[in-house]
């Protein structure tokens, strides 16, 4: 429980979140997405992501432009929000007792000075042929579709 709490200090995670990015990057050359490479980020970023966001291993991760909250723990897998069924006190509709992840995304992105404001953009579907893969890798990877079929940039 101590973990879910480090998603309420969104500014650190997030200058983690650009030190893991860039470590990565210098390696890019060398991680092949398929193979060795998936079998082992994918169960670390099960644990680790798991633990501390929720994951569901969507393989096409936006915390940094989601406040650090993972949109696809919204009881409607919404990849933009809020549904419009928020309630008075911030709550979801579906699950009444459950903050809305968006009125969290919300309040998180303010505190993230890099990408607070990708908050803003407008998030492409997920790209449900990459559920089960790694979002580093996938980030990282010149070889893998960033955009689902459609969508437009």
């Amino acid at each position: 429980m101590a973990l879910r709490r480090l998603q309420d200090r969104p500014r650190i995670l997030e200058i983690a979140y650009v030190a893991t990015l860039a470590a990565l990057r210098l390696f890019r050359n060398r991680l092949n997405p398929e193979g060795v490479v998936q079998k082992v980020f994918v169960p670390g970023e099960r644990v680790t992501k798991g633990l501390i966001f929720d994951c569901k291993m969507c393989g096409d991760c936006v915390l940094h432009n989601t406040g650090m909250t993972c949109p696809m723990t919204c009881p409607k897998n919404l990849r933009n929000g809020p549904c419009g069924g928020v309630r008075l006190n911030g709550n979801c509709e579906i699950v009444p007792d459950m903050q809305c992840v968006w009125v969290a995304a919300w309040e998180r992105s303010q505190k993230m000075p890099r990408f607070g404001s990708g908050i803003h953009e407008v998030l492409a579907p997920t790209d449900r042929r990459l559920e089960n893969t790694s979002s580093w890798i996938n980030d990282i990877s010149p070889d893998v579709t960033k955009r689902p079929i459609g969508w437009a940039e």
